[in-house]
């Protein structure tokens, strides 16, 4: 269906950055300006703006959504990284069934869809040796019904390594031939390879350093760039990946990386905290990209990933929620927020820019996740973006509303958004979903859930 949304307090764009009104048609944007009349056949709906300013869609380079049903597990509260993901995801994910993952995932995108996100870039994991179907199935299945584009990103261990987890809670792994086979289903099913894409799938071992071997990743880069996928990992969010590159393969871990063909522009990785000079210029050499999740970076105690000096030298910069498990947030708003101003504490007042910051979260994901025609406002873009509503108490005293957003974090109202020229909230509902009644089936799983797990 049509739409013309008019009279917008401002709109980001720097195609049209005096724009108060967008008209969208057949899932793109066909026309900006201001005081755009309806269309004379009457076949447009017409959605007033006042009061609201409008972002591009945000992307979400970096998630977990079976982890937003685990939020505040308390015995990983004050623990670091290693000790955590024993304590909480991988205690808990053999135990997660696949209705409860529909519903895991239909959280997370709820919490994403009402911070302004549009595309969400999710490292599924759930994976092991007995795994079926159905778990991936009911992510694909969410994201379908809420109407958000997908990138699933599909992560594998081929042995159990060197994280705790795995080996304290007795989770076998796949093989690599179960890896492929099962991608292979995937790749046939889901995966869309235009740049206008609502469902994507990305090779994403869970780990280079700690659950993979060298051929194993050696051969799922091959296996990628042979159908044209992109590649993701988590990589150095503490100092343990150095260590663990260093003795194992006698490698600096970027090098490592470097080694198993997993470096380039097609490849990103979650956090990167523990990067110095020697990463950075390899990172900016080879085009690959991060995925900078502070949140959960400053949760766990990891640190903050040095992306003033990696966007000085080039290196790609989109921002993650990462999993709500360790941020209790699926705010990628509030995300930008966090972003904005922890590098100010750390570099000072000119070191990060608003409009940079906000770019990092649209257009600069949607490259970096090959969707290109996707994460800014102009004509003949994709129909993604969020009206924000300003007309609230809290944004009364701003003296600069378009940044408003962004500048004040949460909690913010999206009251309309669109995916592909669809609605996917209106009025300030998430379209598909029933609140209470999610609430209800998420507290009802968790219970089943700690049952199995006591």
């Amino acid at each position: 269906m049509p739409y013309l949304i008019r009279n917008a307090v401002a709109v980001f764009s720097e195609a049209h950055p005096d724009a108060t009104d967008i008209r969208l048609r057949d899932g793109r944007i066909t026309e900006m300006g201001r005081q755009l009349l309806p269309a004379e056949d009457g076949a447009e709906t017409v959605i007033d703006a006042r009061g609201c300013v409008i972002y591009p869609g945000l992307v979400n380079t970096h998630h977990h959504l079976a982890q937003s049903i685990l939020k505040g597990i308390p015995e990983g509260l004050n623990q670091g990284l290693g000790e955590w993901l024993a304590s909480v995801p991988y205690r808990f994910w053999p135990q997660i069934s696949p209705d409860l993952m529909y519903h895991a995932a239909r959280l997370g995108l709820y919490e994403m869809l009402r911070s302004g996100t549009t595309t969400c870039a999710d490292h599924h994991y759930l994976y092991h040796r007995d795994t079926t179907p159905d778990m991936e199935d009911a992510v694909w299945q969410a994201a379908e019904d809420l109407g958000i584009r997908l990138v699933l990103c599909r992560g594998n261990a081929v042995e159990k390594g060197s994280h705790k987890g795995m080996a304290r809670h007795g989770i076998e792994p796949e093989s690599i031939d179960q890896v492929f086979e099962r991608m292979d289903h995937t790749l046939a099913r889901h995966h869309q390879p235009g740049p206008d894409a609502m469902r994507r799938l990305v090779v994403a071992p869970t780990s280079l350093i700690h659950s993979s071997t060298p051929e194993a990743l050696r051969e799922q880069a091959a296996y990628a760039r042979r159908h044209g996928l992109r590649l993701h990992s988590h990589l150095l969010e503490v100092a343990f990946d150095e260590v663990q590159a260093r003795e194992k393969y006698g490698l600096h871990a970027i090098d490592y990386a470097e080694q198993c063909d997993f470096l380039g522009p097609d490849v990103w990785f979650a956090h990167l905290v523990q990067s110095d000079e020697h990463v950075i210029d390899r990172l900016a050499a080879t085009g690959t990209g991060i995925a900078h999740c502070p949140t959960s970076n400053c949760r766990l105690g990891s640190g903050v990933a040095p992306v003033i000096p990696m966007a000085r030298k080039g290196v790609p910069i989109s921002v993650g929620v990462d999993g709500s498990a360790s941020s209790e947030s699926g705010s990628l708003l509030q995300e930008l927020n966090l972003a904005w101003l922890i590098h100010r504490a750390m570099h000072g007042p000119d070191a990060t820019d608003l409009s940079q910051v906000l770019h990092w979260g649209s257009r600069d994901g949607a490259r970096l996740l090959g969707l290109e025609q996707t994460g800014e406002l102009a004509v003949g873009k994709l129909a993604d973006f969020a009206l924000y509503d300003i007309d609230q108490p809290r944004f009364a005293g701003v003296h600069t509303p378009l940044m408003a957003p962004l500048m004040c974090g949460e909690p913010a109202t999206v009251k309309h958004s669109f995916v592909n020229g669809q609605p996917v909230v209106e009025d300030g509902c998430v379209k598909g979903l029933d609140e209470r009644q999610l609430v209800a089936e998420v507290r009802q799983g968790v219970r089943t859930l700690l049952q199995r797990v006591s």
